[in-house]
């Protein structure tokens, strides 16, 4: 992570010194990205999951994303209630961080598609676990993709999961797996299997990464991710119809650090 940090302040860095966006520098493989809103935490009341998760749809997110895993009878009940806020229209995606057994979350996957018209079941099982991993995505309802990969910090750890057959969809995150350098070669694993890349949080840089790489799906919309970016930085990217865009008329990733509204948070 600390070389994730540094990288792409490079990327930063070289965007500035040539006066171009970062996007620019990677090869603008398109100008827009597809976000989906992601949140829906466990902890959240049904009132709290219908206004977060509706609230999204009606901004235009075409998917949204919420957190399952810690009452797998109770996770039915809160899928339930996700679907009626986003209507038939919205794309459902779950994220169990790993909180299933493998025989729990084939259970799960059957009933959150047939019933919730899920179509994404992120870490159903550890993400360790590929053996589970590609059990899942194996016998997983049709139209169900298996993601995983947030946890990875190098590109062996993006490959060796890629090698076992273990996603549908394969996740990087730039924070971690060595910056938009290491996000990039995730990609070009992706494309050399013609299979689909996500981006984990960090919108307003993964717009840009994700405008550079060939094979990028989506990225996700973080809901703390996204509400510290606007607190932080001037010209942090927002969802616009439930697309990014990072921009091309700024230099870099065209953000400038709040300085004097983030001194409150400074420690000695």
């Amino acid at each position: 992570m600390a070389i994730a940090a540094i990288d792409n302040a490079l990327w930063d860095l070289k965007g500035k010194l040539l006066k171009t966006p970062v996007a620019v520098l990677l090869g603008l493989a398109r100008t827009e990205i597809l976000a989906y809103g992601s949140g829906g935490f466990t902890s959240y009341s049904d009132e709290q999951l219908r206004r977060q998760l509706g609230g999204w749809a009606e901004q235009g997110f075409r998917a949204v994303k919420m957190k399952i895993g810690r009452d797998a009878e109770a996770d039915l009940h809160r899928v339930r209630v996700a679907r009626s806020a986003i209507g038939e229209g919205v794309k459902l995606f779950v994220d169990a961080n790993g909180a299933y057994t493998r025989k729990q979350a084939l259970a799960q996957a059957e009933r959150f598609a047939g019933e919730f018209g899920v179509t994404w079941f992120e870490e159903p099982v550890s993400s360790d676990d590929l053996e589970g991993l590609r059990l899942l995505r194996d016998r997983a309802p049709a139209g169900m993709d298996i993601a995983a990969g947030e946890y990875g910090y190098d590109t062996l750890y993006l490959r060796r999961m890629l090698e076992a057959e273990a996603v549908d969809v394969l996740q990087a995150d730039s924070t971690r797996c060595g910056g938009v350098t290491g996000f990039m070669a995730a990609d070009a694993l992706c494309e050399s299997r013609s299979m689909p890349l996500s981006a984990h949080t960090a919108p307003s840089i993964h717009a840009h990464a994700c405008c550079g790489a060939r094979r990028a799906l989506n990225v996700e919309y973080f809901f703390d991710h996204a509400r510290i970016e606007q607190m932080a930085f001037e010209g942090a990217i927002a969802v616009k119809q439930g697309y990014l865009h990072p921009n091309l008329s700024t230099a870099a990733f065209g953000l400038e650090f709040k300085r004097e509204d983030m001194q409150k948070y400074r420690v000695a």
